[in-house]
């Protein structure tokens, strides 16, 4: 199956970057090698582009769409929250922008085997981004307890049905092993009201997100990795960074707000004391969305959000 994604507010971001021509750049999440693309082109001989991916797939596809800018791209299996060490292995200490497009890539979801979708029913359970890793979707679902099955499908789906979902998955898996993306449908199904079904989006969107970010560790690593990539960045350097759900959203906003104002004196202090500086500033208040025109040919798109800090 061809890699194929389309690259979300792909102008927004590239125009966001400020990219120099004899800078170096980062993409964390390189995916396809959409963003990448348009870094290269904006670059010069003295440029450099790192592109970071924990996906087999994405790497061989991105190597194939940046190959007319091979002397000055470097593509490296990774996750982005070993950045530092991986940038240190090829020689570079600070960079000038970097970009991270969260998420799943299209690619991910319409092929079937990776088992991140749930609108094909005999998928294995798998939703691993680095399938070196041995731990699946299946045997997260099939061993975690009905009270961790709750916490993640809570917190990380925020589905007011949680409680009942993770009961139906243990009760489901008591019988048999729970195996296939399309039987844990139709588990999370019989476990939501009718009423409730008729109404709103596919049952299953928000189990199978919870699942997906727990098994990948996607909240924890971006929690964990975000301030260091900033510290990486050449004093006006930009991260540029793609959310697509709330919590992903509210994690970028806040280490960018505390990055902004780390001092923690108290409000009533006349003068700083903890000597906590700045580490730059926030470049955008509110968000940036799609426009109409995005939206109408990426849907996906649609809950995408752009959030830009830059390096004092």
């Amino acid at each position: 199956m061809e890699f194929k994604h389309k690259s979300v507010l792909l102008k927004e971001t590239i125009e966001n970057l400020n990219i120099k021509p004899d800078g170096i750049y980062v993409d964390g999440t390189l995916g396809g090698g959409g963003h990448a693309y348009e870094v290269c082109k904006r670059l010069s001989s003295k440029g450099r582009f790192i592109g970071i991916d924990q996906d087999e797939d994405a790497i061989k596809a991105a190597t194939r769409r940046l190959m007319e800018f091979e002397d000055k791209v470097q593509i490296i299996r990774s996750n982005y929250c070993d950045m530092r060490e991986a940038l240190e292995e090829v020689g570079v200490c600070k960079v000038d922008g970097i970009v991270l497009d969260l998420g799943v890539s299209s690619y991910q979801l319409d092929d079937p085997e990776r088992g991140f979708t749930y609108r094909v029913e005999d998928a294995p359970l798998d939703m691993r981004m680095d399938r070196r890793q041995e731990f699946t979707a299946k045997e997260l679902v099939n061993t975690y307890s009905e009270m961790e099955l709750y916490r993640i499908i809570r917190d990380f789906g925020e589905d007011k049905f949680a409680k009942n979902i993770a009961k139906h998955i243990v009760a489901a898996r008591a019988e048999k092993p729970i195996e296939t993306t399309g039987e844990l449908t139709e588990i999370i199904k019989a476990a939501i009201p009718a009423k409730i079904r008729m109404n709103a989006g596919h049952p299953a969107k928000r189990t199978f997100q919870a699942i997906r970010i727990e098994l990948n560790k996607e909240l924890e690593v971006l929690q964990n990795t975000l301030e260091d990539m900033i510290e990486l960045l050449n004093p006006g350097g930009r991260i540029c960074i793609i959310t697509f759900h709330s919590l992903e959203d509210r994690i970028v906003k806040s280490i960018y707000k505390k990055s902004e104002n780390p001092c923690t004196c108290p409000s009533d202090f006349p003068i700083c004391v903890c000597g906590k500086k700045p580490l730059g500033k926030v470049v955008t208040r509110k968000p940036i969305v799609s426009t109409e025109e995005e939206l109408e040919y990426n849907s996906r798109s649609k809950s995408a959000k752009l959030r830009v800090f830059e390096k004092a």
